[in-house]
């Protein structure tokens, strides 16, 4: 097995020709530098041909292909020992995902995902994270709107604050656009294994070693008017509250006591009651088999919006941080649209800068903010991600 710095490729993607993997194919054609070594990894060899020549390669990097199979160990095991770090959209990552994170634990190699499935990311920590301390490989989950422009903003937010006093951050999310039918495929699958995540989460919750001299905690919150971001605010019980909250565990910057909140924003009362009602259906329905089978043939993968429509997209999460001295900062994280050309930039960024960029030693399991932190923040401000102090005091 070659050593990380001597393997062919530089970044390996997997899941290319799906619609989220082929933008993160294009972004990584024409952003990564000329002297890349790049990987287009799949099934279908004639289908990555075919996106490999519709790519703008003039002076760009070096894009080879690679046929690899989800289904074949030994294909993704060529691929995890070839590439200094792999990126995957190929979900829902708990039917598809496990496969390549075991590959990669072990043969020491930087892995990133597009995944918002707790259950899923809590199951690759126990039955690998040791394996990848070991190597030297760094997981991170999460590496698209789920969940970097909260885990890197309640990152940036805490560096606005002192560090040597409890710190309370609250997140607003508003985003208007369309998500991928892979997001869409992995919600409807993890509202329906809510026992089997419950139970896997306690398996974690007594595995894992968490800070002894620090207090970190989420806050469950309730639904009100927020005169911060002017809107009504609902709980959101997604994936990056808890991504933020093992950043704070991790990064003794966080304070002493750090407190997290994490909300959704809609501007009329109305629309907080029906987001709640939805959801509540959604998750009553996926336990049905027959409806839970509906359910997910209403998205087919690989579809996905125009151009026209994917331009008109957009996302804003604020923050709202107190310190218990009495500093408040509001922070903003922005950008462009959600679902597809932020969330593939998001995780073309993360895979360059993990392959390439100068960053802490870290290893097995690790967030976007405690293994890029800094040098992935300035990335996406470089391409267009704004991240903003608003107000300080």
């Amino acid at each position: 097995m070659a050593a990380a710095g001597e393997r062919p490729y530089d970044v390996t993607l997997f899941g290319a020709t799906g619609f989220t993997g082929a933008l993160t194919a294009e972004y990584l054609a024409e952003h990564a530098p000329a002297g890349m070594k790049v990987a287009l990894a799949g099934r279908n060899m004639e289908k990555l041909e075919r996106l490999r020549e519709g790519l703008g390669r003039d002076g760009g990097p070096t894009i080879e292909l690679l046929r690899c199979d989800v289904t074949d160990e030994g294909s993704i095991r060529e691929i995890a020992e070839s590439s200094r770090a792999v990126a995957t959209t190929v979900g829902p990552y708990i039917n598809y995902g496990e496969p390549l994170v075991a590959a990669c634990a072990k043969a020491g190699t930087d892995y990133a995902d597009l995944t918002g499935e707790p259950e899923f990311v809590d199951r690759m920590y126990l039955d690998h994270h040791e394996t990848a301390v070991e190597s030297g490989a760094r997981l991170v989950h999460a590496c698209g709107f789920d969940s970097i422009p909260h885990d890197l903003g309640a990152r940036f937010t805490v560096d606005q604050l002192p560090d040597d006093e409890p710190i309370k951050v609250e997140g607003f999310v508003r985003a208007g656009g369309t998500f991928s039918a892979g997001t869409y495929h992995s919600a409807i699958t993890q509202f329906s294994r809510a026992r089997q995540f419950a139970q896997v989460a306690k398996e974690r919750k007594g595995k894992e070693e968490r800070p002894k001299d620090r207090r970190v905690s989420g806050v469950k919150g309730r639904p009100r008017h927020e005169d911060v971001v002017d809107a009504w605010v609902v709980p959101f019980p997604t994936i990056d509250p808890q991504i933020i909250l093992r950043s704070a565990r991790a990064l003794p910057e966080y304070g002493p006591d750090f407190s997290y909140g994490h909300y959704v924003a809609l501007k009329r009362a109305y629309q907080a009651v029906g987001l709640v009602g939805g959801t509540a259906s959604l998750f009553t329905l996926a336990q049905i088999p027959p409806a839970r089978k509906w359910l997910l043939g209403r998205k087919s993968s690989g579809e996905g919006p125009t151009p026209e429509q994917r331009a008109k997209g957009w996302f804003k999460v604020r923050f709202l941080g107190e310190s218990e001295s009495g500093k408040r900062v509001v922070t903003e994280v922005s950008g462009g649209d959600p679902g597809y050309g932020e969330t593939a930039k998001m995780l073309a960024e993360s895979t360059m800068c993990l392959a390439t960029d100068d960053l802490p030693e870290t290893a097995g399991q690790v967030t976007t903010a405690q293994a890029m932190g800094e040098a992935l923040t300035e990335r996406l401000e470089n391409c267009g991600i704004a991240f903003e102090v608003l107000e300080a005091g």
